[in-house]
């Protein structure tokens, strides 16, 4: 056992196996019951839905067929789920399979990129900790862009690696282009690990300063050129040959990047509008709490994301006194700077974020943290071999780790209420017996494999928390624009962040119950439009290109997918964005375009709402269908 920890044996069978057996058991869980989650994200669904119907759609990421409005994210995960669906046909399988298989791929890649610098073991223990991780779990199943950022992003960690080892400047330049996808993918979320990677390559590239200085501008090069080239493309296109681009103020890609998807989530942008109040699930959902040293530790977030940071600070830190005397370019040391760098640099953001904040956003943290376990533990065994002080170090950080876990256990305390205890008693039996083993007079009467055997041990006691609130991920249905992983403990009325108790909407047929027949809900959030409304419409839409307009993308989405035609969202995600104005409006009605509208919540068209709504009172014809009612905008009448 000690020979495998410290990476003496041979890897062709035994570390093939494993790593075979890890990343098939990864892929098992993130697909088992995966069509439970239905159309998860109805705003990505939708727009899933439209780049199937339309490649210009599928270009711009239109949330509708008939590219009235992109959705407020860059395409890149959009192009991933919309090829699957053009290929097997649109379903939640279809569109939510990359999604798991991004997710195997991302703990094989992080082996590999672990493996490299810190050996077998600590790769293997590193992809573990990320496969069960809830917050991943729960991405990895879902259609939210974070699941193809992550791979990217931890895709980008292993070409550096490649790139220390040997200081070749082709995986530099690899490093940068997925950095530059993963931007396209989530816009500047992306560059949260930019400090990481730029700094560890300078400061321990293999090549000389001036080498490295030239290499990395090489890299600058391609990160600009893999960065802006959809947007450059996007917005040299003129306003009215393309959607308006969702989320932004001014209907460009550069306004989205700078400010809603950019610094307005680091310093705030007016709040939280239009999002729905998650309900407490996994012990806890929400907008991610108050911000601070200890909003990854909270109620919202902790379940999470946080059950292994205390053992990421402590190997970090010993890995980096241990590496401390070796070459300026040991990959070792130089692998401390890169995940700690990863891991410090997103810690500090999503702390003191004080915009847009959700707690699944931390998925990006979890490979950071999975690396330093990884690693750290490894060490941190070497170092027990060598003084009792590492054994106390490798103990307490282990036991440590258990109670916090117990701690979180303990939030949701109807949830498996035996585990926390067992996790804690476990972690100090295993840490009990790594000191009594590094005393020699106690260890000459053990036998050679205890101690190694203690560390296995302590460090699946440290997983029981996360894997439970993984396999509880996966038990149950996610929904909604705010998901969260582990057990569902508590819901919202009229909101459930879980499973509504409704069937997922398919393709020409509509979720069931409700007065006056079944209802198109608006992704659990808005109105909803019962399904002889939707019938009426359907019948009388004619040759219009949009079969009605609503307020927001929450409230077009679900008729979307229930009946596959455009449906026009005109103030955007939450219905505030500035896209509808009386002028435009009153051209599409002449046009032919659209001829109904559905007024809702104090009316369509975001900043301009007021002045639209009373247009439409003003030069519509009421209809009242069932307990709804719709406004005709026949040209007719105009």
């Amino acid at each position: 056992m000690a020979a495998i920890l410290q990476g003496r044996l041979g890897e062709s069978g035994w570390v093939r196996l494993s790593v075979g057996a890890l990343t098939m058991a990864t892929l098992v869980l993130y697909l088992w019951g995966l069509d439970r989650n239905g159309w998860a994200n109805t705003y990505y669904a939708a727009a899933v839905q439209a780049g199937t119907q339309s490649w210009k759609a599928f270009f711009f990421g239109s949330l509708d067929a008939a590219n009235y409005i992109t959705v407020d994210k860059p395409p890149a995960s959009l192009w991933l789920m919309e090829l699957s669906a053009r290929i097997f046909g649109l379903s939640s399988w279809s569109m939510l399979a990359p999604e798991a298989i991004a997710g195997a791929l991302t703990v094989l890649i992080l082996f590999f990129a672990v493996r490299r610098a810190f050996g077998p073991v600590a790769g293997l223990v590193a992809a573990a900790a990320m496969a069960f991780t809830p917050v991943a779990v729960l991405m990895f199943r879902y259609n939210n862009p974070d699941a193809l950022l992550t791979l990217l992003l931890v895709g980008s960690a292993w070409a550096m690696v490649r790139a220390l080892d040997g200081g070749r400047t082709r995986w530099l330049l690899l490093c940068a282009g997925l950095v530059g996808l993963a931007f396209n993918t989530k816009d500047l979320q992306a560059y949260i690990v930019l400090p990481a990677l730029v700094l560890t390559y300078f400061l321990f590239g293999p090549r000389r300063f001036g080498a490295r200085i030239l290499q990395l501008l090489a890299a600058g090069a391609v990160l600009v050129v893999s960065t802006g080239w959809w947007l450059v493309i996007v917005d040299a296109i003129p306003a009215a040959y393309r959607p308006y681009i969702g989320g932004s103020t001014d209907n460009s890609v550069v306004n989205l990047v700078l400010g809603y998807n950019g610094l307005g989530r680091i310093f705030g942008q007016g709040g939280p509008s239009g999002a729905p109040s998650g309900a407490v699930v996994g012990g806890g959902a929400g907008f991610g709490g108050a911000t601070g040293l200890l909003r990854l530790f909270s109620t919202e977030i902790g379940g999470q994301i946080a059950w292994l940071i205390p053992l990421a600070v402590v190997s970090v830190g010993v890995g980096l006194w241990v590496h401390r005397s070796l070459p300026r370019a040991d990959l070792a040391r130089a692998g401390y700077v890169l995940w700690g760098l990863w891991f410090v640099t997103h810690f500090v953001v999503f702390s003191f974020a004080s915009g847009i904040f959700h707690p699944y956003y931390t998925v990006a943290l979890a490979p950071g943290v999975a690396a330093l376990v990884g690693a750290g533990v490894v060490d941190m065994w070497k170092l027990s071999g060598r003084s009792p002080l590492g054994s106390v170090i490798l103990a307490a950080a282990l036991a440590g780790t258990g109670w916090w876990g117990a701690q979180l256990l303990a939030r949701t305390p109807t949830f498996l209420p035996w585990l926390g205890p067992l996790e804690l008693a476990v972690a100090i039996v295993a840490a009990a017996a790594i000191v009594a083993a590094s005393w020699p007079a106690l260890r000459r009467w053990l036998p050679d494999p205890v101690p190694a055997a203690a560390v296995a041990v302590g460090v699946v006691a440290v997983m029981l928390g996360p894997a439970a609130y993984s396999v509880a991920t996966v038990g149950r249905s996610s929904s909604g624009a705010i998901p969260s992983a582990g057990p569902a403990v508590a819901a919202a009325p009229g909101l459930r962040n879980g499973f509504t108790g409704q069937p997922p909407v398919r393709l020409g047929s509509t979720a069931s119950g409700g007065a006056g027949g079944p209802q198109v809900r608006a992704g659990g959030v808005g109105g909803a439009l019962g399904s002889d409304v939707i019938a009426y419409l359907e019948q009388h839409q004619g040759e219009a290109t949009w079969l009605v307009a609503v307020q927001s993308a929450n409230e077009a989405a679900s008729i979307e997918l229930a009946t596959g035609r455009p449906v026009m969202a005109m103030g955007g995600f939450s219905g505030t964005d500035p896209a509808m104005t009386v002028d435009k409006l009153a051209q599409l009605v002449l046009s032919g375009k659209l001829r109904y509208v559905v007024i809702s919540g104090g009316g369509p068209g975001g900043g301009s709402s007021s002045a639209v709504q009373q247009w439409v009172i003003a030069n519509g014809t009421a209809v009242t269908v069932g307990s709804s009612t719709i406004y005709d905008l026949a040209p007719s009448t105009i």
